[in-house]
């Protein structure tokens, strides 16, 4: 089986995996909740008439109102309510038999301005330590091999995930109206994780297999490397996919998206660490390798 062979095919693939959503995120963005935008969100019962409900809270002057089913009940989502437009909301809704509000939660600019930040600094962050890291850890890597490379193309992998989750949760907002969340931002972080330890257990096997030399050239020894992991690597995300997916099924809906976020996250994160970023050590070194060629001569 000769995966890095067809490196260009995998390239496309990601691509085409990508390209969707990238359009999507550009056109749409992401569909937020209100702890990123600021914002309130009101959760009643015993209705599921839409039009009533935003009649209710047009009276009681509610901004850029959205109204979505879950699990039978009716949740409001709308710029910040002011207490009194509160009241006013209230004393119309109490007029309807057997519907009442059984929650309501407000989040302001500043603090949703505060989740934001931190979530990108997260991500960022955690980027530059795993590219930190894998360099050390890598550092006696025997020629041609260079312990920075084996970092950067794990984070070139890490941002395929990334990036790929975010086109998706961005075409599933504009589809199914799904809200990222602050758990959405710790499902990713999960997945980088994730998608990592799949990856080093790739690239552990590539520099023991350096270090015992043989006559194969690097692009060799890289395929071989991900053949001998291969199955391991595959019944390890079996397990765990299997795993999170019944806990998509059965979890109820206040984790629903977040595991969601975790089985999709799960099968990038295994397709990346095997069939891209293996790929991308190779396609770097044949740059390099030309590149010095074109030096010497």
């Amino acid at each position: 089986m000769n995966i890095i062979k067809y490196r260009k095919w995998w390239y496309l693939l990601s691509f085409i995996i990508i390209l969707p959503g990238i359009i999507s995120l550009a056109l749409y963005g992401l569909r937020l909740s209100v702890d990123f935008t600021g914002g309130t969100i009101i959760e009643i019962e015993g209705t599921n008439d839409k039009t009533k409900i935003e009649e209710i809270t047009k009276k009681a002057n509610f901004e850029n109102v959205t109204i979505t089913e879950n699990n039978n009940n009716l949740v409001i989502r709308s710029k910040v309510v002011t207490e009194e437009n509160h009241k006013k909301f209230k004393t119309d809704l109490n007029k309807i038999k057997n519907v009442k509000e059984i929650r309501i939660e407000t989040v302001g600019p500043s603090i949703s301005k505060e989740i934001t930040q931190r979530a990108f600094i997260s991500i960022f962050l955690s980027s530059i330590l795993i590219v930190l890291y894998l360099a050390y850890t890598f550092r006696k890597v025997p020629k041609p091999a260079n312990s920075w490379t084996f970092g950067t193309t794990a984070v070139a992998g890490i941002l395929h995930d990334a990036l790929a989750l975010l086109g998706i949760f961005s075409i599933l907002g504009v589809l199914f109206n799904i809200e990222v969340d602050p758990l959405f931002i710790t499902a990713v972080l999960t997945v980088i994780g994730f998608s990592v330890h799949d990856t080093v257990v790739i690239y552990d096997r590539i520099r023991e297999n350096l270090i015992k030399g043989t006559s194969e050239n690097f692009s060799e020894v890289v395929n071989r490397s991900i053949v001998e992991m291969l199955g391991r690597d595959l019944s390890t995300s079996f397990l765990a996919f299997i795993i999170v997916f019944i806990l998509y099924l059965f979890g109820g809906d206040s984790i629903k998206y977040f595991v969601l976020t975790l089985v999709i996250g799960i099968l990038l994160g295994t397709y990346s660490s095997i069939f891209n970023s293996a790929s991308l050590l190779v396609t770097w070194q044949n740059y390099k390798d030309k590149k010095t060629k074109q030096l010497k001569s």
